[in-house]
């Protein structure tokens, strides 16, 4: 019997949980998550091997309006995923009433070509007597193959999920090896999984305006040297990042530098220095080092 092999491309408005979905359906951690909106910048691609079905899945930048070159460059990054894969996923946070953001996500999946699933997310965040009427108000908005409520966090229903979209899949043979995981280059990763920490101790007006780079990724035997700066646009912003004494930034280091020896498995050197870029999201070449170089 001949196997199924596809992509599939979740998208969503931002803080939908694309990434924490991204995460649990290929089994390991490859996209950072964090509860501010925006976090994913860049398409990310991630393999899954099944017993008779390789599926390679896609998250994407949440879908809002553009302020900045970054930003439209990330909104392009999701919107040209539409057309091209054989599944489309449109994740939805299943508490959060159905606006106008969310309408102009479902206009743009009737461009799909394949199949268009809604899948309604973060349903271990609600009373299931609501449940029904979601589903009911969400069906009459789109032609849907499928409404599937999951929950990312906890891993409820995704199982189905996972054989509703393999069952929509075409034949065909696997096209990454079997050991094939995504294609985010380490160093990308490395730079990711530090502003995931940035994300998680700084204030609220730090995650939109910051990147990290890494300037130098060194491997030694044993040892990876990672040299990364993190990049702010005001000099206002610069202090709260390295916190009183240096003890924000070294709240971050330790933070990354565990997950970073999970992910690399080696011990890890982390330097970490803040540097101010005023206007960084208008910068082509900055925006090409972070993976948002224009096509």
């Amino acid at each position: 019997m001949t196997g199924r092999a596809g992509f599939v491309s979740l998208i969503g408005r931002p803080n939908a949980g694309k990434s924490t979905l991204l995460n649990r359906l290929v089994g390991t951690k490859i996209a950072i998550v964090s509860d501010k909106p925006q976090t994913t910048r860049t398409r990310i691609l991630g393999v899954r091997n099944y017993e008779a079905a390789q599926v390679v899945y896609l998250d994407t930048p949440g879908i809002h309006r553009p302020l900045h070159r970054m930003n439209v460059r990330m909104v392009d990054a999701a919107v040209e995923t539409v057309g091209e894969v054989d599944v489309l996923g449109i994740v939805v946070d299943a508490t959060e009433a159905p606006g106008r953001g969310i309408q102009f996500v479902l206009d743009l999946a009737k461009k799909a070509k394949g199949a268009a699933f809604l899948i309604l997310n973060k349903i271990d965040m609600m009373k299931r007597m609501r449940l029904l009427p979601i589903i009911d108000e969400y069906s009459k908005k789109g032609d849907f193959a499928a409404i599937v409520p999951v929950s990312a966090m906890t891993g409820e229903n995704v199982e189905r999920l996972e054989q509703a979209i393999i069952d929509r899949l075409p034949e065909g043979e696997p096209m990454y090896p079997p050991d094939y995981l995504t294609d985010q280059p380490e160093r990308m990763i490395a730079g990711e999984i530090v502003r995931e920490k940035v994300l998680l101790f700084t204030r609220d007006e730090i995650p939109f305006a910051s990147a990290v780079l890494v300037e130098r990724f060194e491997e030694t035997p044993g040892l990876l040297n990672l040299y990364c700066s993190i990049v702010v646009d005001r000099e206002s912003q610069k202090p709260i990042v390295v916190g009183r004494g240096g003890e924000m930034i070294k709240r971050i280091g330790t933070a990354a530098r565990e997950d970073l020896e999970r992910f690399f498995g080696t011990r890890i050197y982390l330097d970490l220095q803040v540097r101010v870029r005023s206007e960084w999201r208008e910068d082509d070449r900055l925006l090409q080092q972070i993976g948002l170089g224009p096509k």
